[in-house]
């Protein structure tokens, strides 16, 4: 079992593109069912944020987090730039 601290503290990595996201910001839970909704992490300050003028936070669903490490967990983060999708089977 792992706990809300432990997920905070390890590195969100985008298997679609290896990009860093960061580190984890906030986890959406729902308490009624018990469950992880989605894991937040903060702007990235990339290229796409920095001309709008503002970092939004990223918000993964669970659905998309693919394997939680000992120092990372990996996830498919798709952005409109990237519509390719990949098959989980």
């Amino acid at each position: 079992m792992i706990r809300v601290a432990e997920l905070r503290q390890r590195e969100v990595i985008n298997v679609i593109d290896g990009r860093r996201l960061g580190i984890i910001k906030d986890i959406d839970l729902d308490l009624e069912e018990g469950r992880v909704k989605a894991l937040i992490v903060p702007g990235s300050g990339g290229k796409f944020f920095f001309f709008f003028g503002r970092d939004e936070d990223l918000i993964i669903p669970w659905e998309n987090v693919i394997k939680i490490g000992v120092d990372v967990i990996l996830v498919e983060s798709y952005s409109s730039t990237s519509p390719v999708h990949r098959d989980r089977a």
